[in-house]
């Protein structure tokens, strides 16, 4: 399982300032689109250093239970536009790895 979460780390990385991608994305990237999950559980564990912020759900839901709002805050301060049902605009902000 390391090895899955240093490939997901590996393309979280890749995320651009402004933009996000979600989890089946990264899951289907690698080359498992049932992964989304698997991508989830390596999110857990993410390193600091990376962007983890820039990965939602596939609706444009912010998740993170207790740091969903930290998630928000580093989101909006990086130029990313909510909807008003609070989900991010993907159309606008997508990334495909």
């Amino acid at each position: 399982m390391e090895h899955f979460y240093s490939r997901v780390y590996a393309l979280v990385e890749q995320i651009p300032l402004g933009k996000v991608t979600t989890y089946g994305q990264l899951a289907r990237a690698l080359g498992n689109p049932r992964a989304a999950r698997a991508v989830g559980w390596a999110m857990r564990h993410c390193p600091e250093h990376l962007p983890w912020q820039r990965v939602v759900m596939a609706d444009g839901t912010v998740t993170g239970g207790e740091h969903a709002g930290v998630r928000r805050a580093l989101l909006e301060a990086e130029g990313i536009v909510f909807r008003k049902d609070g989900r991010v605009d993907l159309r606008r902000h997508n990334h495909s790895p």
